[in-house]
């Protein structure tokens, strides 16, 4: 168990939105409670972020990549 949900500390999930050149995008608040929140999160705003420049998200769950993604619709 980490030290973390031994002492209670609830884990926090963010997203980082990378352009095509790695660099990560400003993006609003996304300090979640749990992956499912995250995802959902995304979810609602991917396209907006392709549209913006963005090519990639990251999952991070405490600051360690839990995955990365391509935000690229299907099909392109």
């Amino acid at each position: 168990m980490s030290d973390r949900l031994r002492y209670g500390c609830p884990m926090t999930w963010t997203w980082q939105i990378e352009d095509a050149d790695g660099n990560a995008l400003d993006t609003p608040d996304s300090d979640l409670g749990s992956q499912g929140d995250a995802e959902s999160w995304l979810g609602e705003r991917w396209r907006d972020f392709a549209a913006e420049g963005a090519t990639t998200a990251v999952l991070k769950e405490d600051g360690k990549t839990v995955y990365r993604m391509d935000l690229a619709p299907a099909g392109e």
